[in-house]
């Protein structure tokens, strides 16, 4: 990747969500059987063990659909009501990032350019300035900082005119289909526009950072800092740092509708800093205020206020330009950590790229058709928006397992596979959400999969090779559970998959996890910063 993604360690708190991963999954119980040499599946192969693992009384009244398949030969091995249609979770970003890779190609960089349509007069710029943007979801404060020096290492110290920002390549239309109204402030629920700002490294497009640190003595106010520095938001400080010892109920959360973002609740002297990322409503404005501040920092001043939604004129000159990383490499910070704002902004490019339309509609359409070219049929899914979000999408187990056989002989494979997290691997760049999961057994660093996870859904997709060196592919769609956490029943199947051989079927049984609370609804890594 360009940047290396590099988060420092700080406690942070959810509103309403508390959770922890377990460091490993637990073996509760190992058992071995066997079946004759060209055996297909029976209760006392494959099919047995998982069909065991599945009666794990968590999923008691809920769904399961699971498929497992010979990678070489596209032989089902077990299936488990693998045509029944599930909530996929994150999963739904299997389809987008593989349409993605197709349609767009893996070299595929975004643009964000800075024009004019006026003459220049000395330092002085006669008429407008636009700022316009393709929906580079990576773009940080320091991408407009390098834009707003190009500007002005171009002699231009006066624009006469308005900066317009130009976000026309998508939509106006900002959040996905049946996202949770509750979720708005929440980072991994930001909105989507074809300009934008992400605070840190892992290009959480459409947010900002606020810490809040407590104050020296009991009575203060905490402390608060905003990243990137911009008055774009407010800070609404009411919380009150109280004695050390006392309960810290430190929150901040934006309020609906607004940029006003509240501090409140108590935070005891001497704790850590609550570290929150936090959507911002409307984007477009952000960047244009990022880039604005940029200007003024560098000496260019821009006499009339800033105007938004108009597109850039044919005409227009272009004075600096800033190039995304590529798509391949995009893929990374994408799947690895399961970015939302990622998939949504690809399936609006996507539209755009393959119809003439930044729309959702168009995305979905375009990767309903590439579905069709991988063999699956998008006639037999729901796909409602890019990540997995929304709540109305719908995916089989055996689609998913079929895609995930299909692009095996696509040119741009290899880069989409690197951008599978990787089970046990400690390097958040490279384990993603899978960091923590499967250690210490056959599994850990040989599986890739994409996670899932929602209230009542869980899913893992990927690929692993058995202990006889064959690969092979699975997925595991679970839902309507009422547990906190299924995920070692996941974690159980694909252990099972790498400790057995044709021949010889290893049973392992899942753990129950501990430390989980009711909050296994979210994937790991938008929990911020992570703990699993």
């Amino acid at each position: 990747m360009s940047r290396p993604v590099i988060r420092p360690v700080i406690r942070a708190k959810r509103r309403t969500h508390v959770w922890v991963w377990p460091v490993a999954v637990g073996l509760a119980c190992t058992l071995t059987w066997s079946s004759p040499a060209g055996a297909g599946p029976s209760d006392t192969g494959i099919k047995g063990a998982i069909d065991t693992i599945l009666t794990d009384p968590r999923l008691d009244g809920g769904a399961a659909g699971v498929v497992v398949a010979d990678a070489a030969t596209g032989e089902t091995l077990y299936q488990r009501d693998g045509a029944d249609r599930l909530m996929p979770a994150s999963n739904t970003k299997l389809p987008t990032s593989i349409a993605a890779m197709a349609l767009l190609g893996p070299e595929y960089r975004y643009r964000t350019d800075v024009l004019t349509t006026g003459s220049r007069q000395g330092s002085v710029l006669v008429g407008d300035l636009y700022l316009r943007g393709t929906g580079d979801p990576t773009m940080l404060a320091e991408d407009y900082e390098q834009l707003a020096a190009t500007v002005a290492e171009s002699g231009i110290k006066r624009v006469t005119g308005r900066l317009i920002a130009d976000d026309t390549r998508f939509d106006t239309q900002r959040l996905g289909r049946s996202w949770a109204a509750d979720d708005e402030s929440a980072y991994y629920s930001a909105q989507i526009s074809a300009l934008t700002v992400a605070p840190d490294t892992d290009y959480d497009s459409g947010t900002v950072v606020v810490t809040a640190s407590p104050g020296a003595n009991p009575g203060d106010r905490p402390v608060t800092t905003l990243t990137p520095r911009t008055d774009y938001v407010d800070i609404d400080v009411r919380a009150t740092t109280v004695p050390a010892g006392q309960p810290d109920t430190l929150t901040v959360e934006r309020e609906h509708g607004s940029n006003t973002i509240a501090v409140t609740g108590n935070i005891p002297v001497g704790a850590n800093p609550t570290k929150e990322w936090i959507s911002v409503w409307e984007p477009t404005g952000y960047a244009a205020e990022v880039f604005s501040d940029a200007l003024r920092a560098h000496g260019v001043r821009i006499t009339r206020p800033t105007s938004h939604g108009r597109p850039t004129p044919g005409n227009a000159k272009p004075l600096a330009t800033h190039t995304s990383m590529p798509l391949k490499e995009l893929m990374r910070p994408f799947m690895k950590l399961s970015n939302n704002m990622h998939a949504e902004a690809l399936t609006k490019t996507i539209g755009y790229e393959t119809g003439g339309k930044g729309t959702w509609n168009a995305g979905l359409a375009a990767i309903a058709t590439q579905l069709t070219k991988e063999g699956v049929d998008a006639s037999k899914l729901r796909q409602v928006d890019g990540s997995g979000l929304s709540r109305m999408n719908n995916i089989s187990a055996a689609q998913l397992a079929k895609l995930l056989l299909s692009v095996r002989t696509a040119p741009w494979y290899a880069d989409w596979y690197a951008s599978l997290p990787v089970a046990c691997n400690p390097d958040r760049a490279i384990g993603g959400t899978l960091r923590s999961r499967m250690c210490n057994t056959p599994a850990a660093l040989n599986t890739r999969a994409k996670t899932g996870s929602l209230t009542g859904a869980s899913a893992l997709s990927g690929y692993v090779t058995d202990a006889g060196g064959r690969e092979l592919v699975y997925s595991i769609v679970l839902n309507n559970y009422l547990a906190s956490s299924v995920k070692s029943i996941e974690d159980a199947i694909v252990i099972t998959l790498a400790k057995s051989t044709k021949t010889d079927t290893q049973l392992v049984r899942p753990s129950l996890q501990r430390n989980a609370t009711p909050a296994g609804d979210l994937e790991c890594s938008w929990r911020k910063p992570a703990r699993c």
